[in-house]
């Protein structure tokens, strides 16, 4: 699938890393910890010191394993790592052990949920459903990690050998918007499979793109530019969008497009040149000597029953289960935690139902941790909490605007909404000989009004509501009067 521009085509494929969660590095033993002191979590193995062995990191290669199977990759039963060579100061051994032709996913694809799309792109998505199609996923150590200052570099070698996924898209995108959902379902599905935390701004996640510009008409791609040094969503769609646009006014200029890697530079918001392209021969790719081939079937079966209910099948059970709308579904299940939270509330207590408690959470929940510094982790508010305040609703104690004023206060203190209910006075009056007493006295007091619902005035009906309400002080349960009213009225 491509995306079709006046005369021209463009095609993205994305090369996804992603660090796994793993307590320790790819061939070594040494910790993985985010913020540490540079150059703190080091060994001669990481450092690449002569005479250092690696030895293989089970957990890595499960974790990988079941990203496979999460996407429905074909698991090989014999893979092995090469040595990738090439000299950078982030590499210091000079070169990378990772995986070329053996590697331990094939095929497999990314499905593009809707509410991955940007949100100004969501009512306009030109192939719902979706799947991009996947070559590989392969397995290799990170580098460390290289800071630029204005006359130095430094380099923290606590990232290097960290374990990494690389996931290699076909060229199967067709759109900035495309590439921003792939990117957002991927991240999804690592997180609920807990392989990756996937968080771009600490580096844990990271993407190269690669994008071809053919005139409409020609069935081979253009030449393959890639785009380096993008480091959040945003960035991707809008790096597409300028890399696309330039490539056409070179081909419109009668220029010719050569395989190269270009930089972003998002305050500038354009791409520069980094240097031609390499091949894979340029790297000498060849069979690590210090590491055996690795048969995988026993670990693919141990991995198996370990694959969860992924964001798409869980959005299908909130719609058959709970009664969901098809978008309720979809932001319950966008995040893992968030899912886990409401699904918490439901059971609660069955007796409310899943479609008020979802209600709360996308309407109230999701709108008040917005100003909340910690998210879901930090709220005040807990499932058990929110389903009874749900219930004080459903069972007619207080309005749903009593609700609301509750559900703030939950919030800030971390109350219970029974004694916050309490404490405002709050509990509405659903005695009926109570309630009667008082639409007698409204009633009788009022004989044109009481004309007017029997010629059919609703509005009137209403009337009569508001009037019970204020002579309550506001206690009163406004279904059951209004009930009242008309069974007095109107028989």
């Amino acid at each position: 699938m491509s995306f079709v521009m006046p005369k021209y085509i463009v095609t993205i494929g994305l090369e996804v890393h992603a660090q796994l969660t793993t307590r320790s590095k790819m061939f070594c033993g040494c910790a993985v910890a985010y913020g540490e002191e540079p150059n703190t979590l080091t060994c001669p193995t990481c450092l690449g010191l002569p005479g250092a062995l690696p030895v293989l990191n089970e957990a890595a290669i499960e974790k990988t394993i079941l990203t496979g199977l999460m996407l429905g990759c074909s698991i090989p039963p014999v893979v092995k790592w090469d040595r990738k060579n090439y000299f950078y100061p982030d590499m210091p051994k000079n070169y990378q052990i990772t995986q070329f032709d053996l590697p331990l996913c094939l095929e497999g694809g990314v499905p593009l949920y809707d509410l991955a799309y940007p949100k100004d792109a969501q009512k306009s998505i030109a192939n719902p459903g979706k799947i991009v199609q996947l070559t590989r996923i392969h397995l290799e150590e990170d580098v460390a990690k290289s800071t630029h200052h204005d006359k130095f570099t430094t380099i923290d070698f606590n990232r290097a050998g960290t374990p990494l996924m690389e996931i290699v898209s076909e060229p199967d995108l067709a759109s900035a918007e495309e590439a921003f959902a792939y990117l957002t379902s991927l991240r999804q599905i690592l997180v609920y499979g807990g392989v990756s935390d996937a968080d771009m701004e600490k580096g844990q996640m990271r993407c190269d793109v690669n994008i071809s510009v053919r005139p409409e008409g020609q069935e081979q791609l253009g030449a393959k530019i890639e785009l380096k040094n993008l480091n959040s969503m945003s960035a991707v769609r809008r790096a597409i969008k300028f890399e696309s646009e330039r490539q056409i006014d070179c081909l419109e200029r009668g220029e010719k497009l050569i395989q190269s890697t270009r930089r972003w530079d998002d305050d500038r918001g354009e791409t520069t040149l980094m240097r031609t392209k390499e091949d894979a021969h340029d790297y000498r790719y060849f069979p690590d000597p210090d590491l055996l081939p690795l048969r995988t079937p026993d670990i693919v079966a141990r991995v198996r029953p370990l694959v969860p209910e992924l964001p798409h099948e869980k959005r299908s059970r909130f719609e058959s289960e709970y009664g969901c709308s098809a978008y309720d579904a979809g932001v319950l299940a966008s995040d893992k935690q968030l899912a886990a939270w409401y699904e918490a509330a439901v059971g609660a207590d069955p007796a409310v139902p899943a479609k008020k408690v979802a209600n709360w959470v996308i309407n109230d929940l999701l709108g008040a941790l917005k100003d909340t510094e910690g998210g879901l982790a930090a709220c005040a508010v807990q499932p058990a909490q929110l389903s009874a305040l749900a219930a004080a609703v459903e069972a007619g104690k207080i309005s749903n605007s009593q609700a609301k004023e509750v559900f703030a206060e939950m919030m800030a203190s971390g109350a219970e909404p029974a004694a916050i209910i309490k404490s405002k006075g709050f509990e509405q009056v659903s005695d009926s000989g109570a309630l009667e007493a008082i639409v007698d006295q409204i009633l009788a007091a009022n004989p044109d009004k009481v004309a007017e619902v029997k010629g059919g005035n609703d509005k009137a009906m209403n009337w009569f509501t508001g009037q019970a309400m204020k002579a309550s002080q506001g206690k009163a349960n406004p279904k059951m009067v209004t009930e009242i009213v008309r069974r007095k009225v109107l028989g």
